[in-house]
């Protein structure tokens, strides 16, 4: 391998919100931090000399986002996606969270209903109540180790003022990689009610293999009108905080909406630097992400392996995208806070507890094993020895 995913990088004291903020968020500086979705991997080298080699040019004064940087966007899905888009259905926007919530305001108005399917990244909820919209929830139902939509469930619950769904896919936390029957059967009811799929694809790259992510709005030129999609390399490639994603809408009215919104907050303009990683990223990203993916699925395999046999009243619900494992801690018996506590003071891990996801993630814990194989197996060991 060209890269090394073993090393151990310390992190602490670069105002890193994973390892320096564990004090304020579990009450102790002592612990292995495995909540934070961004990975403890070096970003990679190319990403870096990129924007060594911009510096070098030492006026950092307002810029314009090149042709360059859509190309580079447009090469890389297809190339990787199989999804052909053109230069006028992109914008930009300072990450995938921020453009959640820009959403929310260009396409609904307050009092209109919004549906998230749980368990599911946290940020939808608040989305949703911040700005003052009904959230309206489509529990996910877990059906032999896979979640899958409860689809009747949800046409029960569309009314008149069902505007919007916000889709994961992949989904945090749970891991999976939605089928194309999946999909379309989704788009055709949010088509038939006239309601928008904001698809949040954040975690498009990092599939694992025998899965193949499915940008949705790529599926048909029917569907791709009723779809706004969210993504960003920052994930793929672990420079979250470079603040840089995109939006895709080849319908070119839902584009001047959402673009618009963008426009009115004067927040198009982005970052010099997270111009300079998208595009490095995306040009010389190959390799890198094909070694990525290999060690990610030896971590996933490393902890099955160990909760099979060492862990017998934990369930991995295994995953087939993402760096996130979503445990199954039910059977245990243990109130779901007394367990988080537990693991803190006992185990010294920082985990994300499930109920934050969603009332339906209550019992489960999401673990980041995007880090060192050495680090998953410390975690593991730990939860054994504090649990069994």
């Amino acid at each position: 391998m060209d890269y090394n995913f073993d090393e151990i990088i310390d992190r602490e004291n670069t105002s890193c919100y994973k390892y320096d903020l564990r004090e304020k968020y579990f009450g102790m500086r002592d612990i292995l931090p495995m909540w934070v979705a961004d990975m403890d991997f070096r970003t990679p080298d190319f990403v870096i000399k990129a924007i060594q080699q911009r510096l070098k040019h030492e006026i950092l004064a307002y810029t314009y986002r090149s042709d360059s940087v859509y190309e580079s966007v447009m090469s890389w899905l297809e190339r990787r996606h199989r999804w052909k888009v053109h230069q006028e259905w992109i914008g930009f926007t300072p990450g995938v969270v921020p453009a959640l919530n820009l959403a929310v305001l260009a396409f609904t108005d307050p009092g209109d209903k919004i549906i998230i399917q749980t368990p599911v990244y946290f940020p939808f909820f608040t989305a949703v109540k911040d700005h003052d919209r009904q959230l309206v929830v489509n529990p996910l139902i877990l059906n032999k180790g896979r979640y899958e939509m409860d689809l009747d469930q949800l046409k029960s619950q569309i009314d008149s003022r069902t505007r919007m769904l916000i889709l994961c896919s992949p989904h945090n936390p749970t891991g999976n990689v939605w089928r194309k029957k999946e999909l379309e059967e989704l788009a055709k009811i949010c088509i038939e009610n006239q309601i928008l799929i904001l698809s949040d694809e954040i975690h498009a790259d990092i599939v694992f293999s025998g899965h193949q992510h499915i940008p949705l709005a790529s599926i048909s030129e029917e569907i791709a009108e009723n779809v706004v999609t969210l993504t960003s390399p920052s994930k793929t490639f672990n420079f979250a905080g470079m603040s840089i994603s995109y939006f895709i809408a080849s319908n070119s009215n839902h584009f001047r909406r959402m673009n618009g919104m963008i426009e009115k907050l004067h927040l198009a303009s982005g970052s010099i630097f997270g111009d300079v990683a998208l595009e490095a990223a995306y040009i010389y990203g190959d390799t890198w992400l094909k070694e990525l993916l290999s060690y990610l699925e030896n971590n996933v395999a490393l902890a099955e392996e160990f909760i099979n046999n060492e862990l017998p009243e934990i369930e991995l619900i295994k995953p087939e995208a993402t760096f996130l494992l979503w445990i199954d801690f039910r059977k245990l018996s243990i109130e779901a806070k007394v367990l988080q506590q537990k693991l803190i003071d006992e185990a010294g891990l920082g985990l994300s507890e499930g109920s934050m996801f969603g009332s339906n993630g209550l019992g489960f814990q999401r673990m980041n094993i995007g880090c060192p194989a050495s680090t998953v197996k410390k975690a593991l060991v730990s939860i054994r020895d504090t649990l069994f």
